[in-house]
């Protein structure tokens, strides 16, 4: 009897550390965030349509992206189509700036996958392609925006007064507890 309890012992508290180190691997990659979509429909503002180039041989001189309509709409000071990274990723993103200066992030027709801590940054680095651009955001300047509303559909995110479009080149959607890009966007002038 004493010999059986002898065995028991150690399958007791083996199985007890197997227990705890589930519940901490669960707790830790949240594994179930793969299964959950969740859809996002924001209102996009709405903005002026872009000015028409000038006919070839014209003399007209080539617009200010960044100058407010006669219209006084939001116009889109820069654009950009996702890239997949470490997920699957697509849709586009938008700067756009309202009348009154102030800017807004827009993602339209977002999808990719759901995750633990996934944030929307503004980037000073690059958007590179492949393995390789996973971790570029991380290793330069970022704006953390704010965390991603849901994995699909329409979101618009306001930015701080004083926004300078011209610093962030780059939005990526960036995974704080594994350190790595779901997907990203070039924005560029239109």
């Amino acid at each position: 009897m004493k010999f059986v309890r002898q065995r028991r012992r150690p399958l007791l508290i083996l199985g007890a550390v197997g227990l705890l180190v589930l519940a901490a691997g669960l707790a830790v990659f949240k594994p179930w965030l793969l299964l959950v979509d969740v859809e996002v429909d924001d209102e996009v503002p709405v903005v002026a349509a872009a000015p028409a180039a000038p006919e070839a041989g014209g003399t007209d001189a080539v617009a200010d992206p960044t100058a407010q309509g006669d219209s006084g709409a939001a116009v889109v000071v820069s654009s950009g189509t996702f890239i997949s990274h470490e997920h699957e990723t697509s849709g586009t993103a938008s700067i756009v700036r309202h009348p009154d200066g102030s800017h807004q992030l827009v993602l339209e027709n977002l999808e990719t996958s759901n995750g633990p801590d996934v944030r929307v940054w503004l980037s000073a680095g690059p958007v590179v392609e492949g393995r390789d651009g996973w971790f570029t955001a991380g290793e330069h300047e970022h704006l953390d925006v704010a965390p991603i509303k849901g994995n699909r559909g329409n979101q618009v995110y306001d930015l701080p007064e004083g926004f300078d479009p011209s610093v962030w080149p780059t939005v990526d959607l960036w995974c704080e507890d594994f350190s790595v890009s779901f997907g990203a966007a070039a924005l560029e002038q239109p």
